[in-house]
């Protein structure tokens, strides 16, 4: 970029209520270090612990961290944050990322859970499996093929190496669900099942922003496929594994714990992604006030 380029200016914040807001903090500003020295020195980050309304109105970009979602949501729920988290994800719709419990809060659907125990913020059309590995396999480590950090890969023809990736009685994503304007009611009648409330998108957000249907990211390789549905199976090799990371247009969310491993890839990749739907929710911005002035 040639000099006198003004700088981009982003906001990220790590919802800290409960969990691992701190890892996910220390390997934001490695990821944004490393992205400076790449490629563009023009983007100036802040990265900040939220945990009030006012917090979250200075963010651009959020976090939703690992923890325990029961607790996140509580806390969540006494601080009056509920109303505002989900007007971020699903009205304002600004990118967002869950990971583990963040991926359960995301989700419109979640089993194995008692109606009443947990309130989901929503976002995400799919249904997790809270805790799929049950009990005795509380932890472990996988090697992920993940197609997508290609796109930050000094050569994208080379063979990315595998990501590490730390799972804590991690959920997987069971079924992806239809995109539809409303609840999820089907999913409502599903035992032990609750379902996050609607939340109809900002209209100058919908008319520039393609929701589409979930995308999957990612799959833990080497296990039979949890997945019951059978529109879901058909988007999926039948040798695949479980679906662990899923985007629909800027939410993203992951099964496992990125920010232990002290890798910094998928946190790279997820800043490009911020940095593209920031400029453009700015250009369009900045097109409405001019349109509106005259």
């Amino acid at each position: 970029m040639p000099p006198g380029t003004p700088y981009l200016d982003i906001s990220v914040g790590v919802l800290a209520l409960q969990g691992a807001f701190s890892e996910h903090t220390q390997l934001l500003r490695k990821a944004s270090q490393l992205l400076q020295a790449k490629d563009n020195p023009y983007r100036r980050w802040t990265f900040l612990e939220v945990r009030t309304q006012a917090e979250l109105a200075r963010c651009d970009a959020l976090i939703i961290p690992g923890g325990e979602s029961t607790a996140i949501s509580l806390v969540a729920q006494r601080c009056n944050m509920l109303e505002p988290l989900r007007s971020f994800v699903k009205v304002s719709r600004k990118p967002t990322w869950g990971t583990c419990a963040g991926l359960i809060l995301l989700a419109e659907s979640a089993n194995r859970t008692k109606k009443g125990g947990q309130e989901l913020i929503g976002g995400l059309d799919v249904r997790v499996n809270r805790n799929h590995f049950g009990r005795q396999i509380e932890s472990f480590q996988a090697k992920l093929d993940l197609p997508f950090l290609r796109q930050i890969a000094a050569d994208p023809n080379a063979v990315e190496k595998p990501f590490d990736a730390i799972f804590i009685r991690a959920p997987i994503v069971e079924k992806i669900l239809p995109n539809i304007t409303g609840e999820q009611q089907s999913e409502a009648r599903v035992e032990d099942t609750v379902i996050a409330p609607s939340r109809s998108i900002d209209k100058a957000i919908a008319d520039n922003l393609c929701l589409g249907e979930v995308e999957v990211m990612g799959i833990l390789p080497g296990r039979t496929a949890a997945v019951k549905d059978d529109q879901t199976k058909e988007k999926l090799d039948p040798e695949a594994g479980d679906i662990i990371a899923v985007r629909q247009a800027n939410v993203f969310g992951t099964s496992f714990h990125p920010e232990l491993t002290g890798d910094p890839r998928i946190h790279m990749w997820w800043l490009e992604q911020v940095a593209d739907s920031v400029i453009l929710r700015r250009k369009l911005e900045s097109e409405q006030e001019r349109f509106q002035h005259h």
